[in-house]
């Protein structure tokens, strides 16, 4: 047995089988939900791994989830993985152009896709000429009237459930390697998405935890069942953004991997959320930054006043910081959760956690792993205390981008016998080790040779009473190269904010150069459904607005 994600999770349904694994909770106010405990979710497991193989799917070659969140999403995943099939998250958000583009660039072979996208699947799955099998879950959305444009003919679509039917409940899959891969697409809102490739292993000890997040890796493969089957039950992971993005999979992995329960929804809906981790004792859930957090202290503090959350150990988040104003403002309705602002990416898996220092005055400190360091990006060497550089990770990294030689030369690389991945990011370290994140070099504002990054005003700005959300980025200007601009969303919609006020409230938080010269009100900050930040658009708005 190896670090095979697909074995891993058997060993742990062979120790705990009628332990409840998964709880899916359908479209807000239906009350229709499925249990399945670790044996009924290894069996569904099963069917479509075969149903993939019967249908000449071959390992190694690319399945494609093209999917809202739902036991199918995960039966699909694990499904894959047994089969030695590669999975691909796909954003559901691409119109036919950006399908077009990643199902070619990810040379899928499958796809699992929801009948809501039935329209877009049949428009790009015939220009994609690899794509020879489709399966569909749930019915087709209602043909609209009139005519329209016909599609050209691609491979025949097969209902999920058949497919399900079809593939028989039990095992006997060939041996398995911890040198199968995983893909995780990411990126599109700087550019064309990247396919980062994970082997197996390599993911299990940087994005599982090497099945203890919170403390001591697994030393073999068969540890982990040891322990899963050594350790009780109670313990409910609720990922609440959408699994095509890495981190809610992953997320449910981990629970999977601890023997626990794993909760999702088809949709974030505040009031459904907490609804949920009040019914179902939820203890962890992860989420996406102030967007995410943001709605629930709303319904706490309104339709949902009273709801008991005392269940909740941890609220973390991932790809967007907890602000520290929004986060005081959660932690004063439910005192006793602890807030976690974690740091990594799709390249590097978990990196670290936010220090208690952390803030506005501070920036964004992170203690990191043994494995993380802050290195310069020419010569890949590590920098002085208080030097900026690149965050960089070494050992169990990715294998590099999917069809893409030149990023993955760009980004990875060998030093002292072992594979490194630079991340994007922007940093300093001091004597201690600690990590300071200055921010995204590709969103960096230079103004007037002074560095900006976008998050640390971003910070400042939600700190005032009337600031909901912001995005700030840089825009033109004749004499300073670029200056500074916040695309604000007001709590009151019907309200007004001045520049002034801004600046005036930013002075004490943010050295002068740092603070917004030009202010856009937007109706809403726009993101994605995960909650990260669409930069391409706050500076598109904030140029095109006449205030700058």
């Amino acid at each position: 047995m190896e670090y095979n994600l697909a074995d891993l999770f058997e060993s742990v349904v062979d120790v705990v089988p009628d332990r409840e694994a998964l709880l899916y909770v359908d479209h807000p106010g239906t009350g229709a939900e499925r249990r399945l405990t670790y044996a009924e979710l290894d069996a569904s497991a099963n069917r479509i791994a075969h149903h993939l193989v019967d249908a000449g799917i071959r390992p190694g070659e690319h399945l494609g989830l093209h999917l809202y969140n739902g036991v199918e999403y995960l039966q699909t995943v694990l499904g894959a993985l047994k089969a030695r099939i590669v999975p691909v998250n796909v954003n559901y958000r691409y119109v036919e152009e950006e399908l077009v583009y990643l199902y070619r660039d990810a040379d899928l072979a499958a796809l699992v896709f929801d009948g809501e996208f039935d329209e877009r699947v049949a428009a790009a799955a015939p220009q994609a000429t690899g794509l020879r099998h489709l399966i569909r879950v749930g019915p087709a959305p209602t043909a609209r009237t009139g005519p329209s444009p016909a599609a050209p003919p691609g491979p025949p679509v097969v209902p999920f459930g058949e497919a399900e039917r079809s593939g028989s409940a039990g095992r006997g899959f060939a041996s398995r390697s911890g040198d199968d891969q995983f893909i995780i697409y990411t990126g599109g809102t700087t550019g064309m998405p990247k396919g980062v490739m994970w082997r197996q292993e390599d993911l299990f000890f940087s994005g599982l935890g090497g099945g203890a997040p919170t403390g001591d890796p697994v030393k073999s493969p068969g540890e982990l069942a040891r322990r899963v089957a050594a350790g009780g039950e109670g313990i409910t992971f609720f990922p609440t953004p959408p699994l095509m993005h890495g981190t809610s999979t992953l997320t449910a992995f981990i629970g999977f991997n601890f023997g626990q329960r794993v909760v999702v929804h088809r949709k974030f809906v505040p009031e459904e959320v907490l609804r949920t981790i009040e019914r179902e004792k939820v203890t962890s859930v992860s989420l996406v930054g102030d967007a995410m957090l943001r709605p629930l202290i709303d319904c706490l503090k309104g339709p949902c006043r009273g709801t008991d959350c005392s269940s909740l150990f941890s609220v973390s988040s991932s790809g967007a910081v907890m602000s520290d104003s929004v986060r005081a403002e959660f932690q004063a309705l439910v005192p006793t959760v602890m807030l976690l602002n974690n740091f990594g990416s799709s390249e590097s898996g978990f990196n670290g956690t936010a220090t208690a220092d952390s803030g506005p005055e501070n920036g964004f400190r992170v203690r990191v792993n043994a494995r993380t360091a802050v290195v310069d990006p020419a010569t890949h060497e590590p920098v002085a205390p208080g030097e900026p550089g690149r965050i960089a990770q070494r050992g169990h990294v990715p294998l590099g981008y999917y069809n893409d030689p030149a990023k993955t030369a760009d980004t990875f690389f060998h030093r002292g016998g072992e594979r490194w991945v630079l991340l994007g990011d922007m940093a300093t370290v001091d004597a201690d080790g600690i990590v300071t994140v200055l921010g995204r070099g590709s969103q960096c504002i230079n103004t007037g040779g002074e560095k900006v990054y976008p998050e640390e005003v971003e910070q400042a700005l939600k700190s005032h009473p009337d600031v909901y959300d912001a995005l700030v980025a840089g825009v033109p200007d004749e004499r300073w190269g670029n200056r500074v601009a916040a695309v604000v969303q007001l709590r009151d919609s019907t309200g007004t904010l001045s520049l002034a006020a801004v600046q005036e409230h930013c002075r004490s938080r943010l050295a002068g150069y740092k603070i917004p010269r030009a202010l856009v009100l937007a109706d809403r900050i726009r993101r994605s459904p995960s909650g990260k930040a669409d930069y391409r658009w706050a500076k598109a708005v904030a140029a095109e607005d006449g205030r700058a």
